[in-house]
């Protein structure tokens, strides 16, 4: 850490985002820790709602388990996202697209696009590939602020993203084995033209795309006027490794492209055929957005010994999500089954109307997300309840997908739990990227509340369908 702050550009903003960065360094527990308090939560609301001790034990304790083909799709986007970015063909492509930027600012700005572009497809992919990008920029140019470059890098996760390929929300309720079934019964099957391939959902990602341009480069300071990656002792190196020779007989099959090319050609052929067979948009779902990214990754890294290299990184980068995930599964089984659905489903409806419920819905889901950083396991703790409230007002039910999509997000950007990938490889602290992402999410609340209640006024009420 420097040993004093730099004057110059930081603006009064980036002072008040390195506030809020800070107090949360000092306060926030570890994610898990809010998890376990969720369950606290939960199981004292259904003891005053009249339910036993045991009952409510017995019910998390049956739901532990009740997600784990879920836990593992998400465990594999993030997986398939590492694998991919990491590839020789794609870090060589890295190295291209950091030529292109000249200055500090243009560099800050042009990573904050590439961030949220790469994360409409695929936003564990994205963290990775924008943190490749930051370090091969700043090696390029000097007087970078390390910290507005690591924020840039992870607007795809705070902005975009859910609004995109990977939307856990969106994918899960357009894939209907992975949907539980209290959640099916009030939802049914919501197929992706309902939500991420919407006219209006695209919309919203433009308008916050445009947004958080304008303040990554307002809010960027300019050479030598910030921290860069010197100043916190940051030694900036490759991080592309070379594959080590072979050196035994039998690791031939590993070092082979022939076996790395034949696994990917069966796996395009089932693609093709699946998509040629249920169409482009019935076929997109978690596992097949899992699979295409796998297979892509064996294809890139064109030695099985290189693939497995980058899935390590890959794993470790998703342990988060394999402990938390069960804890998510205890809390939808004790919500759904003990009565707080219910209750909680009665009380948005009696407090909302059709033009209020987007608001007050996004509201909720982004304090909520403060608590449970996860899009995925958050969404099966919301849904029950607040598509029960949907359907009594008659909302159209994709778009509170998107609404929540749209919000949930809004969090992330000062809560550092998605961020952990990107500050391995960037060798950071929440504190540094955090300041200016909370920036950010000052100028993103109002604007995502505001689409979300104006576009919902462009929707027409379609019953659960249950193919």
């Amino acid at each position: 850490m420097p040993d004093k702050e730099k004057s110059g550009d930081t603006t009064t903003m980036v002072r008040f985002g390195m506030v809020v960065a800070d107090w949360c360094e000092r306060w926030f527990p570890d994610a898990l820790v809010f998890a376990i308090l969720a369950v606290f939560i939960v199981y004292v609301v259904g003891l005053f709602l009249g339910n036993s001790p045991v009952k409510l034990a017995v019910l998390f304790g049956t739901g532990f388990w009740s997600i784990i083909p879920f836990t593992m799709q998400m465990a594999l986007i993030i997986v398939g996202g590492y694998v991919v970015a990491s590839a020789p063909p794609v870090y060589r492509l890295v190295e291209r697209l950091a030529d292109v930027p000249k200055t500090p600012r243009g560099a800050i700005t042009y990573v904050a696009l590439l961030s949220m572009l790469s994360s409409l497809i695929h936003w564990g992919f994205c963290l990775i590939f924008s943190g490749f990008l930051v370090t091969e920029i700043c090696r390029r140019i000097k007087g970078i602020d390390y910290r507005a470059m690591g924020a840039a890098a992870f607007l795809g996760g705070g902005t975009i993203w859910t609004l995109g390929l990977s939307s856990s929300a969106a994918l899960l309720m357009a894939t209907k084995g992975s949907i539980p079934a209290d959640l099916y019964k009030i939802t049914g099957f919501i197929p992706l033209t309902h939500t991420i391939f919407t006219w209006q959902g695209a919309a919203m990602a433009v308008v916050i795309l445009i947004v958080s341009l304008v303040i990554a480069y307002y809010t960027a300071p300019s050479s030598g006027k910030g921290h860069t990656a010197e100043d916190y002792g940051i030694e900036l190196k490759p991080l592309s490794v070379p594959l080590e020779p072979r050196k035994l007989p039998g690791e031939w099959f590993e070092y082979s492209p022939i076996v790395a090319v034949l696994i990917s050609v069966i796996g395009f052929a089932y693609l093709v055929d699946l998509f040629g067979t249920k169409g482009v948009m019935a076929a997109l779902d978690l596992n097949t957005i899992n699979f295409f990214f796998i297979m892509l990754a064996i294809l890139f890294h064109w030695r099985i010994r290189s693939f497995l290299k980058a899935v390590v990184g890959g794993v470790t980068a998703s342990a988060g999500v394999l402990i938390q995930f069960p804890f998510y599964g205890g809390i939808l089984v004790m919500i759904a089954k003990s009565g707080i659905s219910d209750e909680l489903a009665r009380l948005l409806v009696s407090v909302s109307s059709p033009d209020s419920f987007p608001v007050l819905v996004g509201a909720y889901s982004a304090v909520l997300g403060l608590f449970v950083p996860s899009a995925g396991g958050k969404w099966l703790i919301e849904a029950p309840y607040v598509m029960a409230a949907a359907n009594t007002l008659h909302i159209h039910l994709g778009w509170v997908v998107q609404i929540y999509n749209a919000c949930e997000a809004l969090p992330n950007l000062i809560n550092p739990f998605w961020m952990l990938p990107l500050m391995g490889l960037l060798k950071m602290r929440a504190r540094e990227m955090v300041g200016y992402s909370a920036v950010q999410c000052m100028f993103h609340v109002p604007v995502v509340l505001f689409l979300c209640w104006l576009f919902s006024k462009t929707f027409t009420y379609v019953p659960p369908i249950f193919p």
